[in-house]
């Protein structure tokens, strides 16, 4: 019974704190902490998604050096 009664006493003591504290000040906490959350893609997935679209840029800029290098040869490095 008395962890029932210190819950209603920290659930009531975290309501008042929220009723006191001004509106304005709520808004500008909650959106202080909307802009330091990750974007949603790492949030819902982890780090996955952003290695996925590493590997394809790195992908895509490999295959446009290469091009490169046949359009124009003395582009292409020296090997000694």
């Amino acid at each position: 019974m008395a962890d029932a009664d210190e819950y209603i006493k920290y659930i009531t003591e975290r309501f008042v704190q929220y009723i006191e504290t001004p509106k304005e000040e709520r808004r500008r906490s909650r959106s202080e902490a909307r802009s330091a959350r990750g974007p949603w893609h790492v949030r819902w997935f982890g780090m996955a998604p952003a290695s996925i679209a590493m590997w394809w840029n790195n992908r895509r800029w490999r295959s446009f050096k290469d091009k490169l290098s046949v359009k124009f040869p003395f582009r292409q490095k020296q090997v000694k």
